[in-house]
């Protein structure tokens, strides 16, 4: 730092001013120097895509496994009462009836809200796939040349499943109208609310009510035919 004289005094000389400050240079990329260094390097989008692409494939397996372990325990909880079901209601092939049943509700399971939902709907696809078995079958006896006969017999299998009490009733339940049988079996054998009935057979509470009533009058009056 220099000193002059200004009216005879020493003043300082002000300091040399600093350069111009340089533009900052990005640092060099040492893969590509072309190329600066970025502060946050991006993901690729090929990256990105097999990222989701896992993520996605993990969530599927996920709801592929809930779905397995959900369908394998309502199997072992309510076989055997659609089983039954199905036999009560006239299906000839009350396994075949059952298996299709689980089959519809394994490829339809996503739509499925719960567990207490999942029955309901087993509940009312053996209801359905009985009903349309039948009618299938009155079908095909009215086009053969030797018609089958018109009374219901139980096979072996039926008829291991329903208890003693159950077997005495059942090809005067089998002569009611399709949709009698169901309200009964349903009402009397599997102890459903009305409301669940409704659901499982498609109908309303007071359509319930009046096939209940009917198919009981109906089934009354063919038992004491019986006697």
């Amino acid at each position: 730092m220099s000193t002059g004289r200004i009216g005879g005094r020493p003043v300082e000389n002000a300091a040399p001013a600093l350069p111009p400050t340089m533009t900052q240079v990005s640092p060099v990329n040492p893969v590509n120097p072309v190329s600066p260094v970025s502060p946050v390097n991006p993901v690729p989008q090929e990256t990105q895509a097999a990222q989701v692409a896992q993520a996605a494939a993990r969530m599927a397996d996920a709801v592929e496994d809930e779905r397995e372990v959900s369908v394998a325990r309502l199997f072992d909880l309510h076989y055997t009462p659609m089983l039954r079901l199905a036999a009560l209601l006239g299906a000839d092939d009350p396994e075949n009836i059952v298996a299709e049943a689980y089959y519809q509700i394994y490829r339809k399971w996503r739509k499925l809200r719960d567990a207490e939902s999942a029955e309901a709907y087993l509940r009312s696809t053996v209801c359905n796939l009985t009903r349309m078995r039948i009618r299938h079958l009155q079908v095909a006896r009215r086009h053969a040349e030797t018609p089958a006969p018109s009374d219901w017999v139980a096979s072996a299998e039926n008829s291991a499943l329903l208890k003693d009490d159950q077997r005495v009733l059942i090809a005067a339940l089998q002569e009611l109208p399709a949709r009698q049988r169901e309200a009964l079996v349903l009402r009397h054998w599997l102890g459903l609310k009305e409301s669940e009935i409704a659901a499982a057979m498609g109908i309303s509470a007071g359509s319930v009510k009046t096939h209940t009533s009917r198919g009981l009058a109906a089934l009354t009056q063919a038992m004491e035919a019986r006697r």
